[in-house]
């Protein structure tokens, strides 16, 4: 707390705030390698939505309902496994918004549940 409030004037000053938690880094490794350095895109997109996927089930914990949970284009640096694993993860118990680039790749059967949306020159047809 001390460290924030002799910050304050400096942080006025630049516009931004220069300490706390939201500044500091994660890392992560995979088989001891760090994922961020020598992960694939399709290892660090997983490590990150494990990361995403541990946080609501915390929410859930804390509040007793799971959060929204908003996924931009997280399935085009996933293999056809890690898609349907990551959303059999939330499916039936989170309430999730995914957007895509296309689905052509994910197991239709789990997809049954969701309601699709496409967008086409702006457009939304069902």
């Amino acid at each position: 707390m001390i460290k924030l409030s002799q910050m304050k004037d400096q942080e006025i000053r630049r516009g931004m705030t220069l300490a706390g938690p939201h500044r500091d880094d994660i890392t992560f490794y995979i088989n001891g390698n760090e994922a961020q350095t020598y992960g694939s895109q399709g290892q660090q997109r997983t490590t990150a939505l494990s990361l995403k996927l541990a946080e609501i089930e915390l929410i859930n914990e804390e509040i007793g309902e799971y959060p929204i949970l908003l996924l931009d284009d997280v399935l085009s640096e996933l293999d056809p496994y890690r898609q349907t694993q990551l959303i059999e993860t939330f499916q039936s118990k989170v309430q999730t918004f995914i957007t895509a680039t296309g689905i052509e790749s994910i197991n239709e059967s789990r997809l049954q549940n969701a309601s699709i949306f496409h967008v086409h020159e702006g457009q939304v047809q069902r």
